[in-house]
């Protein structure tokens, strides 16, 4: 099954959640694509800092705070992703009744603890 993932609100800062999730995502062989500020790498996965035509997109994670996601409400939704998972810090109302109005999946929840439970 394709789970193909765009990590939105990454970083290369090791100390970021963005970051770790990166990391475990490629650890566990998911393919991963990411969005962030500034442009960079963690492992082999380049930071695009456009926003880009991705394709096959199952998976949006998102590190970025109600207010930054504004501006990624239209081009998600546009990705036509599986689901979104809103992390800790990330839980969004109205975007998420936007998802759902799109028929797209939003789960409230972490990256990490799903990978590292395998309910990702």
């Amino acid at each position: 099954m394709n789970k193909n993932t765009l990590v939105i609100g990454a970083s290369t800062n090791p100390n970021r959640y963005s970051n770790i999730a990166i990391k475990r995502l490629i650890g566990k062989k998911v393919p991963t694509f990411a969005l962030g500020l500034r442009k960079g790498k963690v492992l082999e996965v380049i930071i695009d800092d456009e926003k880009q035509p991705y394709k096959n997109i199952d998976t949006v994670t998102l590190y970025l705070n109600p207010k930054r996601q504004e501006e990624y409400y239209n081009y998600i939704v546009s990705l036509k992703p599986r689901r979104v998972i809103f992390n800790p810090g990330t839980e969004n109302m109205k975007f998420l009744k936007l998802l759902k109005e799109n028929n797209i999946e939003s789960e409230i929840a972490c990256t990490l603890v799903l990978l590292s439970t395998n309910q990702y």
